[in-house]
């Protein structure tokens, strides 16, 4: 178990960079080559599709867990393609984004406030 926010932090990066490495060699083997613009359309799409089944369940529909799990996978593979394409290394980018988070976290918990 970790034990530390670096902890936390420094494995989010290594697994997210080589999970995302695995993606690009996926998409390169199996895929045409896409541009940025067409991989955040995809993702911007995808997204959308999973919100609509969140705002059916929402109003009350009978929405099968199924299409939830489906959508977010969608969802996440689209991110992988987009930031492959413009060579971002998201682990590197999360890893950054959570110690921001947790400065501002711990900020605001030493004035009695919540994030």
């Amino acid at each position: 178990m970790m034990d530390s926010m670096s902890d936390f932090t420094d494995s989010v990066k290594k697994n997210l960079n080589e999970i995302q490495n695995m993606f690009d060699e996926y998409q390169k083997k199996n895929f045409p080559e896409r541009s940025p613009e067409f991989f955040c359309l995809e993702l911007n799409g995808e997204a959308g599709e999973l919100a609509n089944a969140e705002k059916k369940k929402w109003k009350g529909k009978d929405i099968d867990e199924s299409v939830f799990c489906d959508e977010a996978a969608d969802v996440l593979i689209a991110l992988m393609n987009y930031v492959n394409s413009r060579k971002i290394k998201l682990g590197d980018a999360v890893h950054e984004k959570l110690l921001t988070i947790e400065k501002k976290r711990k900020f605001l918990a030493e004035k009695g406030m919540t994030y």
